[in-house]
Order: C-alpha cells, then sequence, then structure tokens
C-alpha cells in the first residue's frame, strides 16, 4: 500500500509535548515527570526526529507553563532537533518578553528555536494574567502585530489598547538566525487561516478530532490569501498535529493507546459536556481518514502521507502522545520506531 502513494519526502516530523505527569495509574512526581521529558527529548535528538515542541498550560496535570525554560534545559541536551513552542498563548503573554526569550533560546540552541503562537485552546492563561476573555481575537491580532515588528526591526514604535506604547524602543537580544521562525497555529476558524496566509506565516493547524480531510477547504483559504498577499508557495508552509502514537504493531498500538485516551477524554468530556468514548468512536478516529496517528510503523507512514495528499501537501507532522496514560518506557519506543522506521518509509 505504501508504495502506490505518492511520497511526502520533504515532510519534517516530531512530536509535540504538554509536559504531562499524568500516566494514568503511573503518576510522577514533577521532579520525575520533568526528568524524563528531557530524557525524551534528548532521545528524539538521537533517534533523528526533526522536531520537538512544548505546549503552554497553566492547569496542575501539566508542567510547561513556562515553555522556553523547558526548552533552553533541551538545547543543552541537544545537537540537531528544532525546538518549538507548541503554541505560545500570545493573548495572555507580553510579545516584548516572549521574542527576548526565545531570541535568547535561539542563541543557547546556536539557532534552532521556532515559535509557534495562537490564542490558545485552553484559556486559563487569561484570567491568571489579567486578561477579559471578551477580548480574544483583539488580543491577539493586536500582540501578534507587534510580536512580527520586534523580530524585523531592532528599534520599535508601536502603540496599541492592550500594553504602553514604543517610541523608538530597541529590544535586545537579537537571535542568532536573522529571522526567527514564527508559525501561526490555529484550530477550525476560517479567519486565522486567511489571517495566517495574508501575513506569510507558516500554518500549524491542531486536529484532534474528526477526519483530517476536511481541513482541505480552510487550506485552500490560507494559501489563496498567501498567493493574493505575494508570497510564493515556498512561504507558506503547513503543519499538522494530531494525537498518535507508533507501537510495533497496529494491535500493540491500539491496546497500549486506547484505554488511557478513552480516559482522558471522557474526563474532559464531564467538563466540556461532551458524551463519554466509546470504542467505536475510536476505531472510527484510527481508520485511514481518522484524525488518530495510531498503529505500527507502516500504517502510520501511509497514513500521514494520506493526510499530506488530501490537504495538498503537509511540511511538517508532530505527534501528541504523552496524555494518553502511556509510560516513559512506551513513549520511550515510540520515538525510536518514529525515528528508524516511519521517518525513513516517508521519506524513501
Amino acid at each position: 500500500m505504501l508504495q502506490q502513494l505518492s511520497g511526502a519526502t520533504q515532510m519534517e516530523i516530531g512530536i509535540d509535548s504538554f509536559a504531562s505527569a499524568m500516566y494514568g495509574s503511573n503518576s510522577l512526581s514533577s521532579v520525575d515527570a520533568m526528568e524524563q521529558l528531557l530524557d525524551r527529548i534528548a532521545f528524539a535528538d538521537e533517534a533523528g526526529l526533526d522536531v520537538f515542541g512544548i505546549g503552554e498550560h497553566h492547569k496542575k496535570e501539566f508542567l510547561d507553563s513556562a515553555t522556553a525554560v523547558i526548552l533552553a534545559a533541551a538545547a543543552a541536551r541537544t545537537k540537531r532537533i528544532k525546538l518549538t513552542s507548541a503554541v505560545t498563548v500570545l493573548s495572555a503573554a507580553d510579545p516584548v518578553r516572549v521574542f527576548q526569550s526565545f531570541a535568547t533560546l535561539d542563541l543557547i540552541s546556536k539557532g534552532r528555536v521556532e515559535l509557534v503562537v495562537g490564542r490558545g485552546s485552553s484559556v486559563e492563561a487569561y484570567p491568571l494574567f489579567g486578561f477579559s476573555l471578551n477580548d480574544y481575537d483583539a488580543l491577539f491580532r493586536e500582540k501578534l502585530d507587534l510580536l512580527l515588528q520586534i523580530r524585523d526591526q531592532e528599534f520599535v514604535s508601536w502603540s496599541g489598547r492592550f500594553r504602553a506604547t514604543l517610541e523608538n524602543q530597541p529590544v535586545y537580544p537579537r537571535p542568532l538566525q536573522p529571522k526567527l521562525p514564527v508559525w501561526l497555529g490555529v484550530g477550525g476558524t476560517p479567519e486565522s487561516f486567511a489571517r495566517a496566509g495574508t501575513l506569510g506565516l507558516p500554518l500549524m493547524v491542531a486536529v484532534i478530532g474528526g477526519e483530517t480531510h476536511r481541513f482541505r477547504p480552510l487550506i485552500d483559504l490560507y494559501r489563496e490569501a498567501g498567493k493574493r498577499a505575494g508570497f510564493t508557495p515556498e512561504q507558506l508552509k503547513v503543519g499538522l498535529h494530531s494525537p498518535g502514537y507508533v507501537a510495533a504493531t497496529n494491535e500493540q498500538a491500539v491496546a497500549d493507546y486506547y484505554p488511557g485516551y478513552a480516559e482522558l477524554w471522557t474526563k474532559l468530556g464531564r467538563e466540556r459536556g461532551w458524551p463519554p468514548v466509546t470504542k467505536s468512536q475510536f476505531d472510527s478516529l484510527i481508520a485511514p481518514r481518522g484524525v488518530l496517528v495510531v498503529g505500527g510503523p507502516e500504517q502510520v507512514a501511509e497514513k500521514l502521507i494520506r493526510h499530506s495528499e488530501a490537504l495538498g501537501g503537509v511540511d511538517r507532522f508532530t505527534f501528541q502522545m504523552d496524555n494518553a496514560g502511556l509510560t516513559h518506557s512506551q513513549l520511550m519506543s515510540s520515538i525510536e520506531l518514529i525515528g528508524k522506521q516511519v521517518i525513513p518509509l516517508i521519506k524513501k
């Protein structure tokens, strides 16, 4: 089957983590969970993965509230893998401090840092830092504008509603990379896709439910907006972030992944008014067009290529896998399989 699909040979493959310390019955101390996370990032570097991202949450079950600090520790232990946020909740942050943190991180890593910025689907940062959800989109638009100005200009003059005015203020340090890569993280809002295209920013699409191909009209909207704004197809990169896991066989992957996945999403469902997860629902999500990238190496490689074809080309795919009750040992094994089998199959 794999050889019948046209290749997505330039697709970067990586992992996004929320620094979870909750592994079902295998709950860890925060110290142990952080140590294991850094071990996984170092191993991903050795195994040949292209990118590792750390999210941002402000909840008890996650340790990723200070994303750049974790990435700085990872930078000291890695040599080649790209390190990125996944995502930085820019609406609730100061763009000056965000840029300074990631520019510093770029120097530590010798030019391996990227930013994925978004409004955040998990909204606990807004009240924590004194912002109103009534300003959800206005905050992001304004702060993204400032962040991009800081990235492109050493001296910045800027004014807005939510932050003090800057008058010809320099922002230091400057990163090693001439233009720090900034991706726009999006869910399913057409305006967000169009915004990314108009700005010529790479697009990172979080797909966590349903069938991936349904995002094609939105990605077409992104590419058309970018084309109208004068950007080339090469500048309009598309990334995909979805839950996933790789084991030695399809059957083993399901056996490992389903119990924790069902527990997590049933718990979230109680909080958000969704029905409990069922096995038949899960089976539809791991089907060829479903969003979950769960299986053995060949099935996963086939699915990633199929997703890329359905969306008109995907430049990067990141697995979100450490929130389904999986142990550190299972996650390490999955990283090894991704590096040694999935990536060669995709790039063959």
